[in-house]
């Protein structure tokens, strides 16, 4: 019975180990999830950024390259939308009244590109800039072009300048948006994994719990039935004691209770004889004979 025990305090020993490993398992994986979750979210707030950034960039670009073809090559310049007037401007205009002014775009440049527009104390500190550099003698004359060349020539090779600044713009805009996709899918992959091993690993720490109960119960079971049998067995040792002190008793006071039994058996047939009517002088006459023929 005790090595039975023994074994059994083992196994719940081991069960216990088992579940803090399986506890500091789940802590550590939620703490990895934690911390992929906040990449997460800065990875995507970086590809927002750069989205952004790169949209109003290839935006400007345009907008510069439509701006230049006003001026070199109007065939191919887009002018913008026009102003949509509601009803009640409509019919003022139309009884001669003057259309109101167009409101002038926000923005870089009057484009309406606002994200790449640098914060009022950037401004400031490129004027105080300004101002200091006024102050400075002034820089030597750049140097002119080698060759003559027209308007046309220009506006080309400015406009193949600006078309390959949007080619690599959107080979950037597809390559951050490929990484952000798979970043995600990524993401998404280690979030399923995690969530199933953590309910893996809650189900194994719950089976192991009710195993670790079911062998504390069962302990508890054998020690409930090894104090039953210690108690019968000091019982029946007490038992057994006060029978060998009876016996003894018996064994020490047999030969008195022997001839105690004998007294009470003469007594008894001379109470008998007596109520059979026999004379009891004759009969203590008789038995004084008896006794003197035994004796001689």
């Amino acid at each position: 019975l005790e090595v039975t025990i023994d074994e059994i305090k083992e196994a719940v020993a081991t069960t216990v180990n088992e579940i803090e490993a399986l506890s500091a398992g789940i802590k550590a994986l939620d703490k990895s999830v934690e911390e992929a979750t906040e990449l997460r979210k800065s990875e995507n707030a970086e590809y927002k950024d750069t989205l952004a950034a790169d949209t109003a960039a290839k935006k400007l670009i345009l907008i510069a390259k439509n701006r230049l073809s006003q001026f070199y090559a109007p065939a191919l310049y887009i002018p913008p939308p026009e102003q949509e007037l509601s009803e009640e401007e409509r019919v003022f205009v139309n009884m001669g009244g003057t259309p109101p002014p167009t409101e002038a775009p926000a923005g870089i440049a009057g484009t309406g590109v606002t994200y790449l527009q640098a914060p009022p104390a950037v401004l400031v500190q490129i004027s105080a800039h300004r101002a200091s550099s006024h102050d400075a003698p002034p820089p030597p004359p750049p140097e002119t072009w080698d060759a003559y060349q027209n308007k046309e020539q220009e506006h080309n090779g400015v406009v193949a300048m600006l078309d390959m600044l949007v080619s690599d713009l959107d080979k950037e805009l597809q390559e951050i948006e490929v990484e952000e996709k798979k970043s995600q899918k990524d993401y998404e992959q280690m979030m399923a994994e995690s969530a199933a091993k953590r309910a893996a690993d809650a189900e194994a720490i719950t089976s192991k719990e009710s195993s670790k109960a079911e062998m504390e119960m069962q302990i508890e079971k054998f020690f409930e039935e090894a104090h039953s049998t210690l108690m019968q067995a000091n019982a029946k040792a007490e038992y057994e004691k006060d029978l060998h002190a009876e016996c003894d008793w018996l064994l020490a006071n047999f030969e008195a209770r022997k001839e105690a039994r004998a007294g009470e058996v003469d007594s008894l047939k001379k109470a008998k004889a007596i109520l059979s009517g026999a004379d009891f002088a004759l009969l203590q006459a008789t038995a004084g004979r008896r006794q003197l023929e035994e004796g001689q």
